[in-house]
């Protein structure tokens, strides 16, 4: 029976490589050799495809994985973070970042953020720190999902295919598809995996409570087992943590860049603002049954998998073989869904960002075009050999990716609608806010030290009054840009604040 499953899962996974590989092969004929289509797929995207591209990309692995572990651990109050409180911030965030960028960026052709923002300040300088803070965040976490998806595939085959080269596989695979298939492509699989993965959770869901007797049984063996799952805070949370966990991690999404590439493709304005509106409902369609699953598995008494994922041992236990290794086996292939939407956003960055202005302003689109493909291999190729040394600092900041990338959200906000911004303002906002999370963030505790280079280092705060250093870092960042903009001079030539841009009514 277990080999029976490990077929199964390793099937699942190759149908779905290949059946990538031949939606990349269709999106390479229709891609015109230009960066904006091979990052935009020429602003052309539609309400589902937008929905479920921006769905898929961000939420696959963690729901399947960490959501239910999380849930499994501490009880299901996760559920108001992430799926009602961080949908509906998101939500907000859509509208409020996402809406802007898509006026500037059909307005005036910008393809990254830290293009948008040079410009508005005429700052080379300015596009290339926004874009090497966020290739900091990204990178880590890019090697994170190579280390999943390979030790995943290592456990698929009880060690057959080693995790060096299952994780080699996943990065050959993801570098020859997102180099011949760019957003188009990526965005077409993505649909298609947001898809399968509602209807995936929510069969679980049914299957594994018709199988205990329904909703009624399963929340009395967690008011038996976990009391406290039942009650808000359970003595685990307090109200100012869930609320900067929902805060930090909404205002990072709005700012990671595959995430934030995503407000400049929408094919029109009813486009952006159907797809905001329907963000929080498709969030709570499936964080409710994916957390729902991991509570009850502690109340169902099901142990902890030596995976260290719940939700394997609990389909285990409730639902027959090959479903189980259809859910896990797909989860695996929403962690590749991830890595290659964050593999092109990168690959703009570096080339938008860095390439272009600091090496060749001159270059032509066809050769952009061609770096960015070149792009995706190394920074492909650089992940995975990270991945391969698995440097605990990696893990530590790809934990903190999403506090990091929050500190860009209050510079670009006041950007876009103060026209008071200055560059200096900009500056200070960024690095200041950086310069805090990252100093609360990696060093010791308040207490403790540390030596760096043989200079002892003290420890700092880690919370505020129980608000995270990442929300805090935000407030320092704003504080900085509105105060350090009223005191200097204006006058160098930075553009409105909101310019006019095409709409749809």
């Amino acid at each position: 029976m277990l080999q029976s499953a490990v077929s199964i899962q390793i099937g699942i996974v190759v149908a779905y490589l290949l059946l990538a590989l031949g939606v990349g092969l269709v999106a390479y004929r229709l891609t015109d050799r230009t960066a904006e289509d091979y990052y935009l797929a020429s602003r052309t995207l539609g309400t589902v495809v937008l929905l479920f591209t921006t769905f898929a990309t961000l939420l696959s692995a963690f729901t399947f994985f960490a959501g239910p572990n999380i849930a499994y651990g501490n009880g299901p109050e996760w559920i108001l973070v992430m799926g009602l409180m961080d949908g509906v911030i998101f939500g907000v965030l859509w509208y409020v970042v996402g809406y802007k960028q898509w006026l500037v960026g059909k307005a005036h052709g910008y393809v990254t953020l830290g293009e948008m923002l040079g410009d508005r300040f005429g700052s080379p300088l300015l596009r290339g720190l926004v874009a090497g803070v966020s290739l900091f965040w990204l990178f880590p976490y890019v090697m994170l999902q190579q280390v999943g998806a390979g030790g995943a595939l290592s456990a698929l085959t009880e060690g057959a295919v080693p995790y060096w080269a299952g994780a080699g596989l996943i990065t050959a695979f993801m570098i020859v598809y997102v180099v011949l298939s760019g957003m188009r492509g990526v965005a077409w699989t993505d649909t298609l995996q947001g898809l399968f993965m509602l209807t995936m959770v929510w069969a679980a869901f049914v299957w594994v409570l018709s199988a205990v007797g329904g909703v009624g049984a399963a929340t009395d063996a967690i008011a038996s087992s976990n009391p406290e799952f039942l009650s808000l805070g359970g003595g685990v949370y307090s109200p100012q943590w869930m609320l900067s966990q929902a805060i930090g991690i909404a205002f990072g999404v709005a700012m990671f860049p595959q995430v934030n590439q995503r407000f400049f493709v929408a094919d029109s304005e009813k486009v952006l603002k159907r797809t905001m509106a329907l963000w929080p409902i498709v969030v709570l369609l499936l964080f409710v049954p994916a957390f729902m699953l991991g509570a009850w598995a502690a109340g169902l008494g099901v142990p902890m998998p030596e995976s260290g994922n719940i939700l394997p041992g609990l389909l285990a236990e409730y639902t027959p073989t090959w479903f189980a290794a259809l859910v896990v086996a797909g989860a695996m292939a929403a962690m590749m869904s991830s890595s290659d939407s964050m593999l092109l956003s990168g690959s703009s960055y570096f080339t938008r960002d860095l390439y272009r202005p600091f090496v060749n302003a001159d270059a032509s689109e066809r050769r952009e075009d061609l770096i960015a493909r070149i792009g995706v291999a190394v920074f492909a190729t650089l992940a995975f050999l990270a991945s391969l040394y698995n440097p605990p600092s990696l893990f530590v900041i790809g934990d903190t990716a999403f506090g990091g990338f929050a500190q860009l959200a209050p510079p670009v906000i006041v950007a876009l609608y103060w026209s008071r911004t200055t560059l200096w303002g900009m500056l200070a906002g960024i690095l200041g806010s950086q310069l805090f999370y990252t100093v609360t963030t990696f060093t010791p505790p308040a207490g403790e030290t540390t030596t760096v280079l043989g200079v002892v280092v003290p420890g700092v705060m880690e919370t505020f009054g129980g608000w995270s250093s990442s929300v805090v870092g935000m407030v320092v960042g704003l504080v900085l840009v509105v105060g350090v903009s009223l005191v200097t001079d204006a006058s160098v030539a930075e553009r409105p604040s909101v310019l006019a841009g095409p709409t749809d009514d």
